[in-house]
């Protein structure tokens, strides 16, 4: 699939070669009274930009803290990650949140649309808070309504939307900021085959044609195949990595967490 040269992410020329994700001996502990329970233990990885990337766990593995804390959502106990050559440890929580809001877009198992607004409206409220200067690209957003067969359910509201629409909603909603990273955290969890195959088809879209890096979390390894590169998680490690079907021959960019 070819890269179309009108949505690419610009990139800043001192940085393009260097990993756009970079997590060194990641770890996360939560804490209830005296009990410790470890959610990920010493997790080192790098993601390219540009790149494609899948995290599969059963529940319990640690994806999705490791998903927390490569978006800023939640603090590491312990270790470093470094987002666009930014330390998030440099950042107090306002610039953390500004660097989110400008360079990260993030997909959930659940849609989060608010109710009363509609699918326009959401995607409108989004772009607001994202704190951009220029006005929404509204050639763009036509250009993304087009690919997820959502233009003419624009006007409707959540509750007059089928999942998959919803979905696809939400998937226009992150993506009409230009975000330079999409972390995904299950998003094909509550859709039907047919709604996942489109949802995966957009998340592929996205990073092939708009040049976007995609982190995906799933627990279905069929649909991780689509990834240029899959990590497995348990017990809150990296234990293997592989190339998926987009993998060639990338580099594994695995720390010591890796087996």
């Amino acid at each position: 699939m070819g890269r179309n040269r009108a949505y690419t992410i610009n990139l800043v020329p001192d940085q393009a070669d260097s990993p756009i994700i970079v997590a060194e001996n990641l770890t996360k502990t939560y804490r209830s009274g005296r009990l410790e329970v470890p959610a990920v233990r010493g997790v080192s990885l790098s993601v390219e930009r540009g790149e494609f990337v899948a995290i599969v766990g059963p529940s319990g593995s640690g994806k999705s803290t490791l998903f927390y804390l490569l978006g800023g959502l939640t603090q590491a106990t312990s270790g470093r990650i470094v987002i666009d050559g930014v330390d998030f440890a440099t950042l107090d929580d306002a610039e953390r949140t500004r660097l989110r809001k400008h360079r990260i877009a993030f997909i959930f198992q659940k849609f989060n649309l608010l109710p009363t607004l509609s699918a326009m409206g959401n995607i409108e409220v989004a772009y607001s808070v994202s704190g951009r200067k220029e006005p929404l690209d509204t050639k763009f957003l036509d250009h993304l309504s087009d690919l997820l067969s959502i233009r003419g359910r624009l006007h409707h509201r959540p509750s007059e939307l089928s999942g998959g629409e919803q979905q696809r909603i939400a998937i226009a909603r992150a993506l009409v900021t230009h975000p330079a990273i999409v972390l995904a955290d299950e998003p094909t969890g509550n859709l039907d085959t047919k709604n996942s195959d489109a949802v995966l088809n957009m998340l592929l879209r996205s990073n092939r044609e708009f040049g976007q890096t995609v982190l995906m979390i799933t627990h279905n390894p069929e649909a991780a195949q689509i990834a240029d590169r899959i990590l497995y998680m348990r017990d809150g490690e990296i234990v293997r990595t592989e190339n998926g079907n987009g993998g060639g021959t990338r580099a594994a960019g695995i720390g010591p967490s890796a087996v």
